[in-house]
């Protein structure tokens, strides 16, 4: 996508052909909104007891997964679930469907095309487990090849797998199993020397009690997605966060009276709100293309809420894993490429404020 495509208007609900769905669905931001004194009123006696003393946070990713995201899209036949592919299709629908009732954070990335050759035959290494595979890469398809070493899982009864190859997934028959991988599955678990990296599109939160996210449904993402689509690949990074507060008080979020479901709810909120604006910020840039003014204005407000019910000083957010591979080399439009993002932040009138830890200091 060039900069001369930030003038075109964003395809509609209709264009994108989710129209009759989107009717009644409100915007994810809206989740932002505090309810009416009304509906809270019942929830009084259970709201989490608050702390005076100020608080930093420390902010680590606990764990993360990509999905691919173009496998849902659309309107995808209903996976036959006596099939491989199909198994492996309804897993990653039931993870992103559970991931819509728990505060999860996702990033929504695109990756270069990148596609098994059909039209080219797998080769096997003389006495090994060694398979090579036929791939056409980018937009212009250009042919690599891309060479695996297997081993023989627990349950199979074939010394060596019989080999099936679609242009998205890899089917391995071991006899006593069979295994479907798709070719972004293949790129992570095994080495390669294909250096692309993930440009973060859109940033956003897997609570959803429409489960809009997992059946390609949310209209920010549909948005995104059609933007990007015909050139690229798109998965979601989706990841578990982890808040360490540091309060002379401690962290309210382990006071016994916070142990309430509801309690612990309304902190944990805070928390990922905070910590998704302050990534919007930093990988969609101060402008937020596609974002109305109205998301920016309710934002603004969320963040100065939280930092003002929680006394909020600063927090740190480090995106670093321990076994991050070359899909874990995250940049944007507005960041530059790394492996390391760690962002030291502060809120000031609702604004988050953003700098950047640089990579040397940061692999220290």
């Amino acid at each position: 996508m060039t900069d001369d495509d930030d003038d075109y208007p964003d395809p509609s609900p209709e264009e994108l052909g989710i129209g009759a769905l989107m009717e009644d669905a409100p915007e994810p931001f809206h989740d932002l909104v505090a309810p009416p004194p009304d509906a809270m009123e019942e929830l009084l006696p259970l709201m989490p007891q608050r702390t005076a003393a100020p608080q930093t946070w420390v902010v680590t990713v606990a764990d993360a997964k990509f999905h691919w995201y173009d496998l849902i899209a659309g309107f995808p036949p209903v996976p036959d679930i006596r099939d491989p592919v199909g198994r492996h299709l309804r897993r990653m629908q039931f993870d992103l469907e559970a991931t819509s009732e728990k505060r999860l954070l996702y990033f929504a990335v695109s990756r270069p095309i990148v596609r098994f050759d059909t039209s080219r035959s797998t080769s096997w290494g003389f006495f090994s487990l060694k398979l090579t595979l036929p791939l056409l890469v980018g937009v212009e398809e250009k042919k690599e090849t891309l060479t695996i070493e297997l081993t023989v899982p627990f349950a199979a009864t074939l010394k060596k797998p019989s080999v099936v190859l679609t242009d998205r997934f890899l089917t391995l028959n071991w006899g006593g199993l069979i295994e479907a991988l798709s070719i972004h599955d293949v790129l992570q678990q095994y080495e390669n020397n294909f250096n692309f990296a993930s440009e973060v599109q859109y940033v956003g939160q897997t609570k959803d009690p429409l489960g809009r996210l997992a059946r390609a449904r949310l209209m920010p993402v549909q948005r995104v997605h059609q933007r990007h689509s015909e050139n690229n690949d798109m998965l979601l990074l989706i990841q578990r966060m982890n808040v360490e507060v540091m309060s002379d008080d401690g962290d309210p979020a382990e006071l016994e009276v916070n142990q309430n479901p509801v309690a612990a709810d309304m902190l944990l909120k805070d928390r990922i709100d905070v910590i998704e604006c302050a990534l919007i910020r930093y990988f969609e840039g101060p402008e937020m293309h596609g974002r109305t003014d109205k998301e920016a204005d309710i934002r603004k407000q969320r963040v100065q809420e939280v930092r003002v019910s929680n006394n909020l000083e600063s927090f740190r957010i480090d995106l670093r894993l321990e076994d991050a591979g070359k899909y874990h080399d995250l940049y944007s439009k507005h960041t530059a490429i790394s492996r390391s993002h760690i962002i030291d932040c502060s809120i000031v009138d609702g604004n988050v404020i953003i700098n950047r830890v640089p990579d040397k200091i940061a692999k220290s």
